[in-house]
């Protein structure tokens, strides 16, 4: 394939982890007794502009449907993260009711709703129609498509540029990344800050995450890539964080190449540096990958198959797109995982893509009382463990799979 961003060659392979359904694409019982749709799901690196990519086979329409299920506002942790980041841009830009914000990838106003409480202006964009439906319930003002240059070109004519522009967890998730960060640009007035959140590649490799893998995340992103793509259309870095969340993540602050005034800090060549020193920009990093992933694996099936004949249940918390991608990966089934405990109600009654395992609400881990409980969401693993602590009354035992086997009594 060709690279998304330059144009050349990607042939450098990542990981290759078969074939899987997309992995936000939960079940109906009417869908369990219909052929269900897969896609190779690989990774290619481009050795030119070092972005690592998915092979794509599905389009965004479908990836991001109206259905789609994944909403914020049920982690608390995101919560309590999302609170303290417009606290710090809001003192930090000194951002007031005479400016605007706007939120790419919305999703269902967890983050907007503190924006709006400060009493700043603010719209969301957010392309799913059941969580833009429940960012409007919260009152905040949403457009119902995905971003790109027509939009922000509509948006700036209407007066609506931003003095803030925030894209937090979405730009691994855009098929056309030239248009979306072109968009970017066009959107910010001339002063206006861009900021980006996202998963950083290196932790990605570093903690043999390759259940962060799946097929809407269309990019796997290092702060060299991006930089690069920012230079092309119009931004430049100015300052990073390395976050904990997702595993290890990146908050990028951007502004417009040609009228930016706030100076680079120290952290983006640091940042830079510690990325080239790590061999994010030679082929050597990625050799070892697929190996990694498999030990991963194997470990988890051996696992759960050591149970099975042991006469142990095994539930798990969390259907998470990561957890798709492992269980899909693993060739896990209801036999070996009994259900799977989510606090969506719009995932509960309905089956995990691929593995068809059943989706319950958390009455469902009193009744049955299981021996193990797999936390899928292992980023959450703190969160998690805390709300089911009663699992330790009847000595239940929680199973961490990523990036090593872990099981905490």
């Amino acid at each position: 394939m060709n690279c998304r961003h330059c144009g050349a060659a990607a042939t450098l392979p990542f990981v290759d982890l078969g074939s899987a359904p997309l992995s936000n694409g939960y079940l109906s019982e009417q869908a369990l007794r219909e052929p269900e749709k897969s896609y190779p799901l690989r990774v290619v690196v481009c050795t030119t502009c070092w972005l690592v990519q998915t092979d794509h086979f599905a389009d965004r329409a479908e990836l991001f449907a109206p259905d789609y299920a994944y909403f914020s506002s049920f982690s608390a942790t995101w919560l309590q993260h999302a609170e303290r980041f417009v606290e710090m841009v809001a003192k930090r830009f000194s951002l007031d009711a005479h400016c605007h914000v706007v939120e790419v990838a919305s999703n269902d106003g967890y983050l907007l709703q503190y924006v709006q409480s400060r009493g700043i202006p603010c719209l969301g964009i957010e392309p799913t129609a059941g969580t833009a439906h429940a960012a409007r319930q919260r009152d905040i003002d949403v457009v119902e498509e995905f971003f790109g240059v027509d939009l922000a070109d509509r948006l700036v004519a209407t007066g609506q540029s931003a003095d803030l522009l925030i894209a937090n967890n979405v730009l691994a998730h855009v098929l056309d990344i030239n248009d979306f960060v072109a968009g970017v640009a066009r959107l910010l007035k001339r002063d206006g800050v861009a900021t980006f959140e996202f998963p950083h590649l290196l932790k990605l490799v570093q903690g043999n995450q390759f259940d962060t893998v799946y097929h809407e995340h269309f990019s796997y992103l290092s702060l060299a890539a991006t930089s690069g793509i920012f230079k092309r259309h119009g931004l430049s870095v100015f300052d990073v964080e390395e976050l904990p969340t997702h595993g290890g993540s990146l908050r990028v602050f951007a502004q417009r190449t040609d009228c930016g005034m706030r100076e680079t800090s120290a952290c983006v060549a640091r940042l830079l540096a510690a990325e080239v020193d790590a061999g994010i920009t030679t082929e050597s990093l990625y050799a070892s990958f697929q190996a990694k992933a498999d030990r991963v694996k194997d470990d988890f099936l051996s696992f759960l198959i050591g149970a099975k004949r042991a006469g142990k249940t095994v539930a798990a918390y969390g259907a998470a797109a990561k957890g798709n991608t492992l269980m899909n990966y693993a060739g896990v089934r209801s036999d070996l995982i009994r259900f799977v405990v989510d606090l969506n109600p719009a995932k509960q009654g309905k089956y995990m893509p691929g593995s068809r395992i059943p989706i319950v609400d958390e009455r469902r881990l009193e009744q049955e009382k299981p021996e193990f409980v797999v936390i899928l969401p292992w980023n959450l693993k703190t969160e998690v463990t805390q709300q089911l602590k009663y699992v330790r009354e009847w000595s239940g035992k929680f199973v961490i799979p990523v990036s090593k086997l872990e099981i905490v009594s």
